[in-house]
């Protein structure tokens, strides 16, 4: 049946299923009546004569400047090809889907005055894979994504670039080949597509759903570096978390209680020591203000992707036009700031717990940089400088964006949100914590492999013999480059999580 978009019940789940596996979505009944009559609302406006932002009158600064109806589809067109100045590499083909779908379920709530024809050729080019191509740079993120999104836009009128079946093409090649046709923007439409946060939503939602993944491997790359260091197994008791009173942490420490149930490797005391680092005592506190992060942003996105983003909104039942700003990004761009600081933590902690396992004063006895031909060989020891710095270039990408406001549009626009820069630096922090955490678990697996490999919990057991099937052991020095590759595309996959989640159940 594929998804079906009325502008209030679209999931995050559902998202992705558009985005990235090309489930087809179809408009409901309701969301037709509402797109039509918000339209209809529009054209007797327009028949008046009234002067009404974004219907009769320019754009930003030149919103005092009436435009008279003969001009209209010039003024719409002219607004789309002016706005299309985005720079940088295109963005990936499920964000992009991501967009259109967040568009058109924007549209479907019938307060932006569309032609149903207009979200009918947006949800066709979707459901055809008709991708424009949308450079990922000059989004201030007010008046929403203006300039990318108008990137999305071109091909609908026969300009601009989209992939389609594999090859990028000229808009108007793209839409003939898919057999759809390109269309006339009429009054209000070229400003009700673009004017709206649906790139910015698009990128931290896909960071998000990857974060919630990567928020249940750093648990299990913990775990497994427990079951090499000897960890104290008390330090996750449940009684410790309860005290503590924050969901994240208890659910954290469930985890690591589940992952590592069974194992000999971890002690509920050690007589010979008191308590663990803190990278190893303090996972459940760290790992788990992350979850509680996560968390919140998830509330977020789901209001948002259910939101009406654009400007002047449309109330036919009420009589009116209104100029607001819902446009503005700011919700979003606090929100993933926080998912970037929350995601750079994991990657951290991670390389802290990675420099216990190869520094000999440190390690609990393992061979030092986990080699036992040290001098003629260096192990691990390079490893950890790599993730050391995946984990300080974080640290630049992990600076708010929302904090900075440039102005512009003659200062009408005189404060905007970088939401679009905080979901892109969002995306590179989490592709950094990727490969931190599987620097972790090649870490942990070599650690292991050194202790003899016994004694593991079933769950960690199951994950080892996973990495052995697809990374031996290093005995001697290799080029580790290969092998890290192998971690971290183990890491994106899911299939670390899907592993354990099978023996445990579902880690939250």
């Amino acid at each position: 049946m594929g998804i079906v978009i009325d502008g209030r019940a679209l999931t995050i789940e559902e998202v992705i299923r558009v985005a990235r596996n090309g489930e087809r979505v179809e408009l409901s009944e309701e969301g037709k009546s509402a797109v039509k009559k918000a339209r209809d609302y529009v054209d007797r406006k327009l028949s008046e004569g009234i002067a009404i932002y974004g219907l009769t009158t320019g754009f930003g600064k030149f919103s005092d400047t009436f435009i008279p109806e003969c001009e209209t589809a010039e003024l719409q067109r002219n607004l789309i090809v002016s706005h299309a100045c985005a720079m940088g590499d295109p963005l990936p083909a499920q964000t992009v889907r991501a967009a259109m779908l967040l568009r058109c379920n924007a549209l479907a709530r019938g307060n932006s005055g569309v032609k149903l024809e207009t979200l009918d050729t947006l949800i066709e080019m979707l459901n055809k894979g008709v991708h424009p191509v949308i450079p990922e740079k000059g989004s201030l993120g007010a008046s929403g994504d203006l300039a990318p999104l108008a990137h999305m836009v071109l091909p609908m009128i026969g300009a601009g670039e989209a992939e389609f079946e594999g090859s990028i093409l000229p808009g108007r090649e793209a839409m003939q080949r898919a057999g759809i046709q390109v269309i006339e923007l009429a009054a209000k439409e070229g400003l009700a597509l673009i004017n709206g946060t649906q790139i910015m939503c698009a990128i931290g939602l896909s960071v998000l759903w990857d974060a919630v993944s990567l928020s249940k491997l750093a648990d299990i790359a913990a775990a497994m570096t427990a079951e090499a260091l000897g960890g104290i197994l008390k330090a996750y008791d449940e009684k410790v978390h309860i005290a503590r009173n924050q969901k994240g942490q208890q659910l954290a420490a469930a985890n690591l209680r589940s992952i590592l149930s069974g194992s000999k490797n971890v002690n509920i005391s050690n007589p010979r020591k008191v308590q663990d680092p803190y990278s190893l005592r303090c996972i459940p506190q760290v790992h788990g203000a992350s979850k509680d992060a996560i968390a919140y942003v998830r509330e977020i996105i789901s209001r948002e992707i259910n939101a009406v983003t654009d400007n002047p909104l449309i109330f036919p039942d009420e009589d009116e036009v209104i100029s607001g700003g819902n446009f503005h990004g700011q919700p979003l761009a606090l929100a993933f700031d926080f998912l970037k600081t929350a995601v750079a933590e994991y990657a951290d902690i991670s390389e802290r717990r990675t420099e216990r396992l190869v520094n000999p004063q440190l390690s609990e006895g393992l061979a030092p940089f986990l080699t036992t031909h040290g001098g003629v060989c260096s192990g691990f020891m390079i490893v950890q400088y790599t993730a050391a710095s995946l984990v300080s270039e974080n640290k630049i990408y992990a600076h708010p964006a929302c904090v900075d406001s440039i102005p512009s549009s003659g200062n009408q626009e005189d404060h905007v949100s970088m939401g679009t820069t905080a979901a892109r630096t969002a995306a590179m922090i989490l592709d950094n914590a990727q490969k931190v955490l599987g620097i972790e678990l090649f870490a942990a697996s070599q650690a292991i492999w050194l202790r003899g490999e016994s004694g593991l919990s079933v769950a960690v057991q199951a994950v080892y013999d996973h990495i052995r099937n697809r990374v031996g052991p290093v005995d001697r020095d290799i080029v580790m480059h290969p092998e890290l590759v192998k971690f971290d595309e183990m890491v994106k996959s899911g299939v670390l999580v899907d592993i354990v989640e099978a023996i445990t159940g579902k880690l939250e």
